[in-house]
């Protein structure tokens, strides 16, 4: 009489706690990178809400007819992200220019221009930081999980060779537990890869209106400087 075939656990569980030591450590790190990844996107995702909001009512408060003056009395005590940032740094350097009657005005403009290129590629930093933990997991992710796929079934056809049995009942559990190491690699990759695609577009978009404001207000204190020095 043959002798009952072992139980073998098929849940994700088992299979994870069946797998050989390597494809778990690969598993763990995939597992431990889609977490990580999550916490970015959520962080990012009111990053950018936050930014846009921020945006908007500034550019309300700017169009409003509000002096600059005004404008920069109220913001300059405040931490500044964003087009405010933007407003304060040339607003600084024009005040410094002009303080007690100066008239270094000469270059006011090119360095305006210049302040203005520094907070904005500061900003895009900013808003860039940590996307290309996206990109890594997106792209490479797939690629583990793939090579703790080929150690598994590796060790699996080594546990074949070794039981002389080729039947499914023994083949099938080493296979699952070899292809879950995919799986993992594909569900850290797939929304890594949109994420990042997203907010790559998204720090596109706000880089954008923080180039338009830069131009539009360095037109602002060109005209003044025209005045001043006319």
């Amino acid at each position: 009489m043959e002798a009952a075939a072992p139980v073998i656990d098929m849940s994700l569980w088992g299979l994870f706690m069946q797998a050989h030591f390597v494809v778990k450590f690969v598993m763990v790190g995939l597992i431990l990178s889609s977490v990580w990844c999550w916490a970015i996107i959520i962080d990012k995702y009111m990053l950018y809400a936050r930014t846009r909001r921020n945006m908007d009512r500034f550019e309300k408060v700017f169009w409003s007819g509000q002096s600059l003056e005004e404008l920069y009395r109220n913001l300059a005590p405040r931490q500044t992200t964003s087009m405010p940032a933007l407003f304060i740094a040339a607003m600084r350097e024009w005040k410094r220019s002009f303080e007690g009657g100066s008239k270094a005005v000469a270059s006011l403009q090119m360095r305006i221009e210049k302040v203005l290129d520094v907070t904005i590629q500061r900003e895009i930093e900013r808003l860039e930081g940590r996307l290309l933990v996206l990109a890594t997991v997106g792209s490479a992710g797939p690629f583990i999980g793939l090579f703790g796929t080929v150690w598994g079934i590796m060790t699996s056809f080594q546990s074949i060779a070794a039981s002389k049995n080729t039947s499914l009942a023994v083949v099938a559990p080493g296979i699952a537990e070899a292809l879950f190491a995919t799986a993992i690699g594909l569900f850290a990759a797939i929304p890594a890869t949109i994420f990042y695609n997203k907010f790559s577009a998204e720090v596109a978009k706000q880089a954008s209106r923080l180039e338009g404001f830069a131009d539009e207000f360095s037109a602002i204190l060109s005209r003044q400087i025209d005045e001043r020095t006319g």
